[in-house]
């Protein structure tokens, strides 16, 4: 019977510290949560859906790939890893400009939000992501077989990632109330693009 043979390998001892260990890697503010966090405060939870799936679903290719093995033999290529910090940096650079200079005071959100398709670009061009999965990928073992090993951590840092990042867009969405007075609001959305910026920054040192 398939069940019981799958369930005697997974090492159910080591899912505790890998969530643990995933939840202060991939947790940590980098550019995918910070842009989740500005996006949140700009447009409102409903707004930034489309930009949640499109950051998780750039998320899943990264972990696919790290879980594949082909995350070595990508970065090793020197121009490759040159266009995932170029197209990450432009789009962060862009979504940072957007926020700092969005209109305040009208108790509106306007303009448009995010994007699915910016989103999934920045899940997959985010250096952050690759560096911080590989790191988690690495620190513990789910199964004895490599197969149900990678796919288990892909199942299971899935949701984690849906969990952390829909975290960060709330805790945006929780800033609106400071957006209805024009002088905070400014603070705000000036707050959030420097830290957006900042984080890539050190993201791609």
């Amino acid at each position: 019977m398939p069940g019981p043979l799958l369930a005697a390998t997974i090492h159910w001892g080591s899912i505790g510290p890998l969530l643990v260990t995933a939840l202060a890697i991939m947790g940590s503010p980098g550019p995918a949560t910070i842009s989740l966090t500005a996006a949140g405060s700009a447009y409102g939870v409903r707004r930034s859906l489309g930009y949640l799936a499109g950051i998780v679903a750039g998320t899943v290719v990264v972990l696919v790939a790290v879980a594949t093995g082909i995350t070595a033999t990508l970065l090793a290529v020197p121009a490759l890893r040159s266009v995932l910090i170029v197209l990450s940096a432009a789009y962060i650079l862009w979504l940072a400009y957007r926020i700092a200079t969005a209109r305040v005071g009208t108790g509106r959100r306007l303009g448009s939000a995010p994007s699915l398709a910016g989103g999934a670009m920045l899940g997959v061009a985010n250096p952050k992501a690759w560096v911080a999965i590989a790191a988690t990928f690495g620190s513990a073992r789910l199964a004895d077989p490599a197969t149900t090993d990678a796919a288990a951590k892909v199942a299971l840092l899935s949701m984690v990632a849906v969990l952390i990042m829909t975290v960060w867009l709330v805790v945006g969405a929780s800033f609106a109330p400071a957006l209805r007075d024009p002088r905070r609001a400014r603070v705000v959305n000036l707050a959030l693009a420097a830290a957006l910026v900042a984080a890539t920054a050190l993201a791609l040192r």
